[in-house]
């Protein structure tokens, strides 16, 4: 028989509604709030049904087995290591498949920031990499709100939320082991001292250079040699913070073999030159 809670060694805690419309005037807890959330393990016969739609959006980690979701009419499989996205006020059902029931982590989430956070996070099915982390951070909003309500206990867990979220949208934009991008970025991590052509790294990951390019926007918010350069750059101001080697030393060691050229390019980046940076007080 189909049952929406009750599940051997479940967790759940709803944070009352009154507490929820004062949190919501709260300057933290206004941009991001849980208003329920909770763990099922091994969730047979879980089944939930909402044709209007809630006011908050729903987050589930699968983390074991399977379950189904139908949203706005779309039907939709969710396998372990996935999470599934529904946005605030859109129709949907969904529960556990009947041969493989899935074990789940979910909350509920609320707030001004919440809309572009799910645009960023996308769905309604996103598979997680870092399936531990994820897990981690839904078990810290359940046991920061098992343990009260108070407006300490819902900032910490919107932290915590915040940070899964973010997380979910990192793991997407950054390759998989093994993918072109991933190799790409290797290579280019292990050649800072020279340079690399955008074609000949393309045809090394088996991809276009217009694709490849494509990827490394899509992650880094650069292009191919901006990446390189960033890199290299950031070997650069390691080697001015932590050794005594020459200027010119260093260029070479990051692929420059015109030392001049390096400051010039080192200043235009840091707004600084490399004696100037390496002078500079820091911590």
């Amino acid at each position: 028989m189909p049952i929406q809670e009750g599940f051997l060694n479940q967790r759940l805690t709803v944070v009352p509604r009154r507490v929820v419309v004062e949190a919501s005037s709260r300057p933290v807890t206004r941009r991001l709030m849980v208003t329920d959330t909770g763990h099922y393990p091994i969730a047979a016969d879980h089944l939930m049904k909402r044709p209007n739609g809630i006011e908050e959006t729903i987050l589930i980690l699968c983390t074991a087995g399977t379950g189904w979701a139908n949203i706005a009419g779309a039907q939709h499989r969710v396998g372990a290591n996935a999470a599934l996205v529904i946005p605030r006020g859109t129709p949907h059902a969904y529960g556990a498949s009947y041969d493989n029931p899935w074990t789940i982590w979910w909350c509920h989430l609320r707030g001004a920031d919440l809309a572009e956070l799910i645009e960023e996070v996308g769905g309604p099915v996103i598979p997680i990499r870092r399936i531990d982390r994820a897990i981690a951070l839904l078990d810290e909003i359940v046991t920061t709100l098992e343990r009260g309500h108070s407006p300490a206990s819902l900032m910490g867990a919107a932290g915590a939320a915040w940070k899964l979220l973010t997380q979910i949208v990192v793991d997407r934009t950054m390759p998989a082991p093994g993918d072109p991008l991933q190799r790409a970025m290797a290579y280019l991590a292990e050649r800072l001292d020279s340079t690399v052509r955008v074609a000949d790294l393309a045809a090394l990951v088996g991809v276009s250079p217009s694709h490849l390019s494509a990827l490394f926007r899509r992650a880094t918010g650069g292009g191919v040699l901006a990446h390189h350069t960033a890199l290299r750059m950031a070997q650069a101001r390691s080697l001015l913070d932590t050794t005594d080697t020459t200027v010119a030393n260093i260029a070479r060691e990051v692929g420059y073999p015109d030392p001049f050229y390096f400051s010039r390019h080192f200043k235009r980046m840091h707004e600084a030159s490399p004696t100037e940076y390496r002078n500079r007080a820091k911590g």
